[in-house]
């Protein structure tokens, strides 16, 4: 499945945050959006990206970028992610993966071994005018937060 074409608007989507309210897309104009698509809540790959970028919130702050970590987990599951880690931003659940299909990070995965359909982790950076600035499919989890910071710089 291919990603959004940078520079076209990203695609629109309505989700529920950890606190069951809904985020849009299109309430957030104006402001730099990073989505971020990861596997699953808890897990050793995705706690470290997210503690990554919790540890960065001030840089992203100064950059006038919001975050939102994006998962299949259901809504339940998430507050415990943000309160086990201490999470700085919000997280959004996509259960039946239809944000993910629209973005192009819903699709086949090779684990031990098996194949199985799964999130394929990716991030977007969405500028002020609602279009695709940049996808990130290409990193390590560790250091995630700052390839971020230094596509962000490269970008303004």
């Amino acid at each position: 499945m291919a990603h959004p074409k940078v520079g076209n608007k990203a695609p629109a989507f309505t989700l529920q945050n950890q606190d069951g309210e809904k985020v849009k897309l299109s309430s957030l104009q104006g402001k730099i959006v990073v989505l971020y698509f990861y596997p699953k809540a808890m897990t050793p790959g995705c706690t470290v990206q997210a503690c990554g970028l919790r540890d960065t919130k001030k840089e992203l702050d100064e950059r006038d970028v919001v975050v939102f970590g994006i998962s299949p987990d259901p809504v339940a599951r998430l507050p415990k992610f943000i309160e086990k880690h201490d999470l700085n931003f919000s997280l959004l659940s996509d259960e039946d993966h239809q944000v993910a299909e629209k973005y192009g990070c819903w699709g086949l995965k090779k684990f031990m071994g098996k194949e199985f359909m799964g999130l394929i982790r990716t991030t977007f950076i969405i500028g002020k005018d609602g279009r695709l600035l940049k996808v990130m499919d290409k990193f390590k989890t560790k250091t995630h937060h700052d390839d971020l910071l230094a596509e962000l710089d490269a970008l303004a």
